[in-house]
């Protein structure tokens, strides 16, 4: 693919941010993930946060939560779009493991990104 994914992580509060800021300190990869928040927002505002963020490009939106408004929100404007896959339950193994691979197709680095995520969560 000749352009890369965008990664966009879409949050409550500032949670959004605060995992892109970690991903970047342990890959040292930045400008790979834009943050959106649904602070201050109704859900249509929170719609064109999204639209915007993505920016036409072939993209992977992250959610926090299987539910909620940050999900409805992206589902609304997004199902249809082929080259837009959507994750829920964004967590920080996911979200490293895509800025290394933002060179994938969205459903790759989605479908990638999911395996990833779910192998990080266990009871050690």
């Amino acid at each position: 693919m000749s352009e890369a994914v965008r990664g966009v992580v879409v949050c409550h509060g500032g949670l959004a941010s605060a995992l892109i800021g970690a991903v970047e300190q342990i890959s040292g990869l930045t400008d790979r993930l834009v943050a959106v928040s649904n602070t201050g927002c109704d859900r249509d505002r929170l719609e064109q946060r999204i639209v915007d963020a993505i920016a036409g490009a072939p993209a992977v939106v992250f959610v926090d939560m299987p539910s909620g408004s940050c999900l409805f929100a992206a589902l609304h404007r997004l199902r249809d779009e082929p080259n837009v896959k959507v994750v829920t339950g964004v967590n920080l193994a996911m979200l490293i493991d895509f800025v290394h691979h933002a060179d994938d197709g969205p459903a790759e680095a989605a479908a990638r990104a999911v395996a990833t995520g779910e192998r990080a969560i266990r009871i050690p």
